[in-house]
């Protein structure tokens, strides 16, 4: 089912064609559509959210906001192991977010002129917590901690209703362990258009977080364009992992790791660059004989035909066809990984050696498992505290500092000819000057 591909063997519109992913399922109808959504929920509220509800997901919310005593029972409806691996994972995110605390910075950059910066929390957030074929409490706990530790005042979870018209279980009893007690079941993009724009019951965000299909991912794009809308984090597409792996990897292991990303949907894409075409035939075998056992097998094996293996010349090839590709995720299966880390320039986030899979990261290792997809990782960094802080720069000329200073300001406005910019520093010379007189 993989194809087996020899790297260098290609021209550079083959190694092109080799690296693409998925077409983009974004189209014309797409955005109309969503635009239409969005409008209609600006216009209609909350009785446009249930309308879509019906339509979207075949039930009513039996609450649109999901009543605090509900959110603090649901953990009574998981096992205890359940409970407890939901506790561990949210000790770990939070241990490691926590670390993300940023310093503030004060410098002097000549006599008299102080410059800093300080962070302030964003003042509302909206947490978008995907159900689709499965709930994803472990997305709960990775949006909703770095919120809490950057300190947002208001944290808003929504997330799409189940065949009973609830909100998945599991999920709300991470929004318990994250304190999180503000959620709506409403999911799609009227979810991302009511936190946006707000709704009667649903108070406006300043920006919108997490993953979702190409209807979410579209709207919380349009919102995002609008001045009277809400930012949005970062660029996601569907799922996607590359794996680099030597003859020192376990073949059984590593076809795991493609297929539990390829289980995410049709449209993820895995990769496997081997320095082996033996290595890489038993994976492949692998990956056909596991792929039988799973429970997602038709999506996975959808995801598949997507997906491909490719021989590099060694190892230090493979990590430029990596950073070429710029995955998601990536996972360094060789046999001294952490002599290959300073090699990689693109990735959301790595994976080191052959005893860390990459749904550790999914989970409970502690990092953030919302990460640029697509090609993203190129230009984006995965999810963290500062994604929820706004960044302002200070600074304090004292009358020293301005005599300093004042001059180059005053020689650069005029360069670009901005003469209101130069009088508004010539003024204040002139008044010290008289000052001084007196």
């Amino acid at each position: 089912m993989l194809q087996i591909i020899d790297w260098n063997s290609l021209d550079h519109d083959q190694r092109r064609s080799v690296l693409s992913r998925p077409a983009s399922s974004t189209s014309a109808e797409l955005m109309r559509d969503v635009a239409a959504i969005i409008g209609e929920v600006r216009d209609g509220g909350d009785a446009a959210l249930e309308q879509f509800t019906r339509r979207f997901d075949g039930t009513a919310p039996v609450s649109l906001r999901v009543p605090e005593a509900d959110i603090t029972a649901a953990a009574g409806q998981l096992s205890s192991e359940q409970r407890l691996a939901l506790e561990t994972a949210r000790d770990n995110i939070l241990a490691f977010h926590e670390a993300q605390r940023p310093m503030p910075i004060s410098v002097t950059t000549q006599p008299g002129v102080e410059c800093r910066r300080v962070t302030r929390p964003i003042d509302a957030v909206g947490l978008y917590v995907p159900a689709g074929s499965a709930p994803l409490p472990s997305t709960t706990l990775m949006l909703a901690i770095p919120a809490a530790v950057a300190d947002c005042p208001r944290r808003v979870l929504v997330t799409p209703a189940r065949a009973d018209g609830r909100a998945d279980p599991s999920v709300l009893a991470s929004a318990a362990l994250t304190g999180v007690d503000e959620v709506y079941v409403v999911g799609g993009a009227q979810a991302i258009a009511a936190l946006a724009y707000g709704t009667e019951s649903i108070a406006p965000v300043d920006k919108v977080y997490g993953p979702g299909n190409a209807w979410v991912t579209e709207a919380k794009l349009q919102v995002s364009r609008d001045p009277l809308g809400a930012a949005c984090d970062l660029p996601a597409g569907p799922s996607e992992v590359l794996v680099i792996a030597d003859e020192c990897a376990l073949p059984d292991c590593v076809a795991a790791d493609l297929l539990s990303q390829a289980e995410h949907g049709t449209d993820s894409q895995v990769l496997l660059v081997a320095t082996s075409e033996g290595f890489a035939s038993r994976v492949r075998d692998e990956v056909e004989a596991q792929l039988a056992q799973l429970p997602r097998a038709t999506i996975a094996g959808q995801a598949l035909k997507n997906s491909r293996i490719v021989l590099a010349r060694d190892l230090h090839q493979a990590v430029a066809i990596s950073n070429d590709y710029a995955p998601e995720h990536l996972i360094l299966a060789t046999g001294d990984a952490e002599s290959l880390l300073d090699e990689v320039t693109a990735a959301g986030s790595v994976f080191l050696g052959h005893w860390t899979p990459e749904s550790l990261g999914d989970y409970c290792s502690g990092t953030n498992h919302v990460l640029p997809t697509y090609g993203f990782a190129r230009a984006f960094s995965g999810l963290g505290v500062e994604d929820f802080q706004r960044r302002i720069t200070v600074q304090t000329a004292s009358a020293e500092g301005l005599r300093g200073i004042g001059p180059t300001a005053i020689t650069l406005a005029r360069l670009e000819g901005l003469e209101a910019h130069a009088s508004a520093v010539e003024r204040r010379l002139l008044a010290l000057a008289d000052r001084s007189v007196a």
